[in-house]
């Protein structure tokens, strides 16, 4: 990957469809996430739409699926689809992986093997869909403890999810387990280990940007909303104090690259720290330069 050839780096973007034609999201759950976020554009690319679509655009971008099977009773797209994918198209595409964390030492086995035999960069977790509390020792420390050897970061999603928005009981979605103070147990239990808050974290945009500026090693990702509605305080804490700790992303396919940085040029975000949030920030992060 020439990073410098690069726009930018997107850090969040979903495997939304296995080459079988397999979604890791239920009908329901699609459909109406599909409504939340007035989804414009092919809703299901593949791997290889994927990856076209960024070159297109001269961007990488950090690609995963989720695995929540124990809750939804829904499989993922595979993991290891996901980093052959990016292994193909490896001057756009950053293969992180999704394990369920009740999957217990099987998903422990898995992580490892994914980092050393796939290239694994990452793991994405949803607490709200896989019905954890990141904090949880029993449940999810295990999983930290390779992924903090390994080098690899644990992104969480943070806030509200659109997930289950507008499907009766949110679809037994809870927005509690997605509060960024869980994550800050995480980050003081694995001091070396590091982490993205991803999305403006609604409602407790003040805890995640409180959590950043405390543990050096959690940073924050803008993906899920179009900049035109980031409260005003994130703006103001990208602007300075997280400078170097906030990190462009979309949420592609739901939100796509293009709406999102036609947003994000409107805000009053200084000249000298745009580069930083749409590709060094990132870039170093993963390892892609030196830091």
């Amino acid at each position: 990957m020439n990073v410098e050839d690069l726009v930018a780096i997107d850090v969040h973007t979903h495997a939304e469809v296995s080459s079988q034609g397999h979604s890791s999201l239920d009908d329901d759950l699609h459909d109406a996430s599909s409504a939340y976020f007035k989804v414009e554009g092919k809703r299901k690319p593949t791997l290889e739409e994927t990856a076209r679509y960024y070159r297109e655009r001269r961007m990488a971008a950090v690609i995963f699926t989720v695995d929540a099977e124990s809750a939804t009773g829904t499989a993922p797209v595979p993991n290891e689809e996901v980093a052959e994918a990016a292994a193909a198209n490896a001057d756009v595409l950053i293969p992180f992986a999704s394990i369920d964390p009740f999957r217990g030492k099987a998903g422990v086995r898995q992580a490892r093997r994914l980092v050393e035999e796939y290239g694994v960069k990452g793991f994405k977790f949803h607490p709200s869909i896989q019905g954890f509390f990141p904090n949880d020792r029993a449940v999810a420390y295990a999983l930290y403890e390779v992924i903090e050897e390994t080098g690899a970061i644990a992104l969480f999603h943070t806030g509200q999810t659109g997930i289950g928005a507008g499907v009766p009981g949110g679809g037994g979605i809870r927005l509690k387990y997605s509060n960024p103070l869980h994550v800050d147990d995480v980050a003081a239990d694995f001091p070396h280990l590091k982490i993205i808050l991803a999305h403006p974290s609604f409602p407790w945009q003040d805890e995640a940007l409180a959590v950043a500026t405390h543990k050096p090693g959690v940073h924050i990702d803008l993906s899920g909303w179009s900049p035109k509605y980031f409260p005003p305080q994130l703006v103001q804490y990208a602007n300075t104090l997280l400078k170097d700790k906030v990190l462009f992303g979309s949420d592609f396919p739901v939100l796509t690259p293009d709406r999102w940085l036609a947003d994000f040029d409107k805000l009053t975000i200084k000249d000298e720290v745009k580069p930083k949030i749409l590709k060094e920030n990132a870039a170093r992060l993963l390892g892609l330069t030196t830091p």
